[in-house]
Order: structure tokens, then C-alpha cells, then sequence
């Protein structure tokens, strides 16, 4: 039975390979025609030359390159005389006119203190580049891996995440139609100097209907794309993308900044049902993490990586629960300083508990006592699609850094 399911599934890439290579093939030759149809609202984006790309950029300096993705390139540059530092992203002209696309359609409409600003384009001479406001920190990513910088402090990574779920709260509800951002990882969450998370690289986001405060965005993708261990298992395994698929990839962002470990989950997972909970987190925090706000953001990050998507919670309530585990650290941080004798805090690791059930949010009653669930997991964690079986969805481990 594999071979004819795998055979169709090939058949079935390959017709989707040829419908999609003939209309990049169109977007290549006619860029400018393509985007003359998005409509852009006048005044909203400001159109560059190329000119002044090229001197912003002192003619795409390879040393001015702060970020790449597989389907662009981000240089930091300066506009206006040099007054004005941005990123510029240089799209690839074969492989990135839908994630540029994309990008142009959703971030003239979109307004928020936590998603990247749009400043401007330029399409000419097949050249199609974004200008976006530049965040001097760079990515999240950097900020925790970078050996050479000092890692965000517990408080800084609280209001990190509170701030990428308002974005992201903003994207499901307050924008004029819902998006699902699909690509929500430590690299796509840029940092400026005061580190305040802006989300950014929305080649792969979907649109959705004009409203979901009363119900959940939900569609069928014949493709799957986005980076494979942020994945939610009901869009990797079946293509049921919903916003609760970017609450699922923002729990695993709340892990990784636990644990400082990329697709860490199932890691962390394990070393807390064997009851060594202070290996889970980053040894940068050790000590320095109140067992109540510990226990308030594990709760959310459990509940953000439930197996079903329809027990997951809507971004504006992981906002809330984020937001009373910050006031909770502050609040024990203010009694610790009182009591301590040089006013700093270290909490022991006999505070905690020695035991956390996560296990039951991962496993559906349907897959507990299957091995459906385990089919797709990973080496590292992350769901694999029918594609790393049998060749026949997209995949991209893109990663996007406008800053430094």
C-alpha cells in the first residue's frame, strides 16, 4: 500500500513543482506588473530607487550582511543622508517573489509596537528589496547564542515573551483580517536597544477571515512550510493551520528561552518527569528564578504545547498568564531583596518541587497508546511532515536577522 501513496505523493509534488515554477517564472519576468495588482495604500510605503539602495547599502557590502535566509539576504544600511539606519532585505529573484509577496502585502496593513515596520521597497531592474526600521540587538537567537554577548536576564526574557504575545494576540485579533504568522522562532523575533521583541520575516504567513473573536482561524495547506521543530503536529502531519498552530511554535519559543537550548522540549520534558527540574533551565538563571513564576510559566508553556490544538489557549490569554508570572517574580524579588543580605536574590534549588506531570499535554487519547505521535517526531523534538518521509511537502529552517 506505501509504494502506489508514496508514488501518488511524488506525482502530486511534481505537479505542484511545475503549477508553482511556471507562475515564479511569470513573477520573475513581469516583478513590477505583479506587484502593480497588490493595490498598496498610498503613503503607507515608501518606494526606493535602486540607486539609493545601492547607497545604502555601498553596493551590497558583503561585510554590511547581519542576516540571510534561503530566499534573501538582510544588510544593514543607512538612508537619508546617513541619519537613518535600516535593514534591507534583497530578495532572491528565483526563489523569494512569494515570501516577498507576502511580506509587502501584510506588513503595509499592519501597526504594532511588537511587529516589524515596513519603510519602504524598491522593484527594479529585478531587484526586489524591503527597507525595514533596524533593531539594534538583532535576533533573539543571537542574543542567547552569541558567546560573545551576555545573555538577557530572567526579567528581560519574561517581557521578551509577554511582548512577542502581543504581537502575536495582534495578528489573530486586531489586525483588519487575521494572520497566522507561521514561523514564529528565536530568529524571527528581533530585539531593539531596550529589548523590546518585534516579530518579523513573514514570507510564510497566511491570511485568514475579517474577524476571529469568536472562533478560531482554520484552513487546509497543501504545503507545509516554516521551520521544522516550531511546527504544530496537526499542521506538519495533516495541514490543519490554525492561529492555535502559532500558539503551539510560541510554546516552544517559551521553552527555549527556559531551557536556552534550541527545540529543547522534549528534552525538557524528560528531565522533568525524572524530577531534575534545574537541568531544564539555562544555567545563566540558576538561582535567580522564583518558584512560583516557575511554576505559573511552565503551566503556560504546558499548556501552549498541547498535542490538540483546540486545548491550546488563544494568545490573549497566554498574554495575561505571562503577564501575572512577571508580577509574581517581581513580587518575590522584592521580598528576597529585603531579606538578603546584600539585597541579591538566589532562590535554592530545594524551593522547588521535585516533580512536574507535563506528560498528559502531549499525547491526545487518540495517539496515547499509538505510536502515531512518536511516527513524527524528530531526532531533536520537532514533528516531521509527510515530506521527510515520503518527499512531498516544503520544509524551510529559514532564518531571518535584521539587526546586528
Amino acid at each position: 500500500m506505501k509504494f502506489p501513496l508514496f508514488s501518488f505523493l511524488c506525482f502530486s509534488s511534481r505537479k505542484k513543482y511545475r503549477q508553482w515554477s511556471e507562475s515564479e517564472s511569470v513573477s520573475r519576468e513581469h516583478p513590477e506588473r505583479q506587484l502593480s495588482a497588490l493595490a498598496l495604500p498610498e503613503g503607507i510605503c515608501r518606494e526606493f530607487s535602486l540607486v539609493e539602495i545601492k547607497a545604502a547599502t555601498e553596493s551590497f557590502n558583503e561585510d554590511l550582511v547581519v542576516g540571510r535566509t534561503d530566499s534573501a539576504y538582510v544588510y544593514r544600511g543607512t538612508i537619508d543622508d546617513g541619519t537613518i539606519v535600516v535593514a534591507v532585505k534583497r530578495f532572491n529573484i528565483i526563489w523569494g517573489f512569494e515570501n516577498f509577496r507576502t511580506e509587502v502585502e501584510l506588513l503595509c496593513q499592519l501597526r504594532h509596537p511588537h511587529v516589524i515596520s515596513l519603510l519602504g521597497i524598491c522593484v527594479e531592474q529585478n531587484e526586489l528589496i524591503l527597507v525595514y526600521e533596524y533593531l539594534s540587538k538583532g535576533s533573539l537567537e543571537r542574543a542567547l547564542y552569541d558567546e560573545g554577548l551576555v545573555p538577557p536576564t530572567w526579567i528581560q526574557r519574561l517581557q521578551i515573551c509577554i511582548g512577542v504575545a502581543r504581537g502575536l494576540h495582534y495578528l489573530h485579533t486586531g489586525a483588519k483580517r487575521a494572520i497566522i504568522h507561521c514561523g514564529i522562532n528565536s530568529s524571527n523575533v528581533l530585539l531593539d536597544h531596550e529589548w523590546c521583541p518585534e516579530l518579523s520575516d513573514f514570507g510564510f504567513s497566511k491570511m485568514g477571515p475579517l474577524s476571529t473573536s469568536k472562533a478560531s482561524i482554520k484552513r487546509m495547506e497543501s504545503s507545509v512550510r516554516g521551520t521544522r521543530s516550531y511546527i504544530a503536529p496537526e499542521y506538519a502531519c495533516f495541514g490543519e493551520l490554525s492561529d492555535r498552530s502559532d500558539v503551539y511554535s510560541f510554546g516552544l519559543l517559551l521553552f527555549e528561552l527556559l531551557c536556552g537550548r534550541r527545540a529543547s522540549f522534549y528534552w525538557a520534558r524528560e528531565m522533568v518527569r525524572e524530577g531534575k527540574i534545574y537541568h531544564v533551565i539555562d544555567p545563566y538563571l540558576k538561582g535567580k528564578i522564583a518558584p512560583e513564576c516557575f511554576y505559573k510559566y511552565l503551566e503556560v508553556a504546558r499548556s501552549c504545547v498541547h498535542y490538540e490544538g483546540n486545548e491550546r489557549p488563544a494568545m490573549g490569554e497566554v498574554e495575561v498568564a505571562l503577564e501575572l508570572a512577571l508580577e509574581l517574580q517581581k513580587k518575590a524579588d522584592y521580598e528576597m531583596e529585603g531579606s538578603a543580605p546584600h539585597g541579591e536574590c538566589m532562590y535554592e534549588d530545594a524551593l522547588f518541587r521535585t516533580y512536574f506531570d507535563l506528560d498528559d499535554a502531549f499525547y491526545s487519547s487518540r495517539n496515547r497508546n499509538s505510536k502515531e505521535s512518536d511516527d513524527y517526531l524528530d531526532d531533536s523534538g520537532g514533528y516531521l511532515s509527510d515530506s521527510d518521509k515520503d518527499a512531498s511537502l516544503v520544509l524551510d529552517g529559514s532564518s531571518s536577522t535584521m539587526g546586528a
